[in-house]
């Protein structure tokens, strides 16, 4: 049954926690720049727990633990780094995390581990059937309100994204499609047998006998090559004779296998290396996680986008939205969402947008213009152009040649089309014409 977090509970005479400490160790305690007391007020006094009513039964059962401190929890544990045993242990015992999770007596029982862990899974089932992070929602109310306290100037931000690897082993394509088989076959009936050879029979005992890596290590490239089209005939008829939900292993190993092989005349065989696409699964225990080579790094993961605030006026700035995507997904694809969510939060008018040249894409740029916002890019993707463009004096479009400095005044070119897109055209030194789009200025 839903019950809120008491705001301001009575001290304990014998148990508050001022009443264990003395002198300056007490003094320190109930300093308000200390981290708990920072963390307690500006942030976990401002969480609203009425969003997580419909986690709960409305008229029944035993009230809620405290959703505040279980929400505090999980920050306390991602901030410093903690296993979730080690998080239990260090709020039972550690005074200045129970000060920080507004536990005033140290006689207060923290939530157990198993609800803890229940709270977090029905956050997750919740957002997965409806479709709303309640954490997120929780983060964005406690930051409008930061924005009141702080008197935060919202008109100039910035982002940028960085990639995030899954905590998952690098697997090879043969270790992928092995390990997804056996977690797969969990599922499968136990007739299933019935449908394959004799030979694919002893090739799945091996399988389910042993992980992908030791299998791995075992085979030569060419035997690993006859391994991989063998299983693939298996899985082709598990997949053909199986049905399971849309999360469940049986349906990951469908997807593994079209993304991993192909069927010519009912016969199965690998896909070429360089037709497997970066969206493809790359682990069966993750299989939200994407391929991702950046900056000569490869990474296997997620791809996350920080927005925050960055008025030099302002005496701390806000982080206002974090996005997360697979790794595949294009830094340019992550600015309209990530503005909009951060004008939700701010309130001010968003004069001033900070990025760099992987945000870049006309789409964009139309967006920028039609908010009125100054779309600042640095670090611009791609080769340096030859051919720097600007106006003059006269408002003439003018092209520098950045390897002889020499300068050519643009001729917009002549159209008798209506919709036609504007171009301009000048003649180097070469006497050829080079044609100049509004998109090359404004990459300019």
């Amino acid at each position: 049954m839903f019950r809120k977090t008491k705001k301001n509970q009575q001290l304990n005479l014998f148990s508050s926690n001022s009443t264990l400490l003395r002198g300056n160790a007490l003094n320190v305690f109930e300093d308000a720049k200390e981290w708990h007391n920072q963390f307690r007020t500006h942030f976990l006094e401002n969480i609203e727990e009425e969003p997580f009513r419909p986690l709960f039964c409305g008229d029944n059962g035993a009230p809620n633990a405290s959703i505040c401190v279980m929400i505090g929890m999980m920050v306390l544990k991602e901030a410093h780094g903690m296993s979730d045993a080690l998080l239990h242990d260090t709020c039972l015992y550690n005074i200045r995390f129970r000060s920080a999770l507004g536990m005033h007596n140290f006689d207060e029982p923290i939530p157990a581990l198993s609800t803890y862990y229940l709270f977090r899974k029905r956050i997750v089932e919740w957002e997965k059937e409806n479709g709303v992070n309640l954490l997120e929602r929780v983060f964005s109310q406690v930051t409008q309100k930061q924005f009141v306290e702080f008197r935060i100037n919202g008109n100039k931000i910035r982002m940028d994204s960085k990639l995030l690897g899954s905590n998952i082993a690098w697997y090879s394509r043969y270790e992928l499609i092995h390990e997804t088989l056996r977690l797969a076959y969990k599922e499968v009936e136990n007739n299933f047998s019935k449908h394959l050879s004799k030979a694919n029979q002893s090739l799945l005992n091996e399988v389910l006998s042993e992980s992908g890596e030791k299998a791995s290590y075992r085979y030569n490239k060419s035997e690993i090559e006859s391994r991989l089209s063998q299983l693939g005939a298996i899985i082709f008829t598990l997949i053909s004779h199986s049905k399971g939900k849309p999360e469940s292993a049986i349906e990951i190993l469908r997807k593994v296998f079209y993304q991993q092989y192909e069927v010519i005349d009912d016969k199965v065989l690998p896909l070429p290396k360089e037709k497997i696409e970066a969206t493809s699964i790359q682990s069966p225990h993750d299989p939200d996680c994407h391929y991702r080579k950046k900056d000569d790094k490869s990474c296997k993961g997620y791809s996350i986008n920080v927005t925050e605030t960055c008025n030099p006026e302002n005496d701390v700035n806000l982080v206002t939205s974090v996005i997360v995507e697979p790794a595949s997904f294009a830094d340019c694809d992550f600015l309209i969402p990530a503005v909009k969510a951060t004008q939700e939060i701010v309130g001010d008018v968003i004069e001033t947008l900070n990025d760099d040249g992987a945000y870049h894409k006309p789409l964009n740029e139309t967006f920028c213009d039609k908010n009125k916002i100054d779309h600042v890019i640095s670090a611009i993707q791609g080769k340096p152009a030859r051919y720097v463009y600007s106006f003059n004096a006269n408002n003439e479009l003018v092209a520098t040649d950045m390897q002889t400095g020499k300068v050519y005044i643009c001729r917009k070119v002549k159209t008798h089309k209506i919709d036609a897109v504007p171009k301009w055209v000048f003649v180097d030194d070469d006497g050829e014409r080079r044609y100049v789009t509004q998109k090359m200025i404004d990459t300019s």
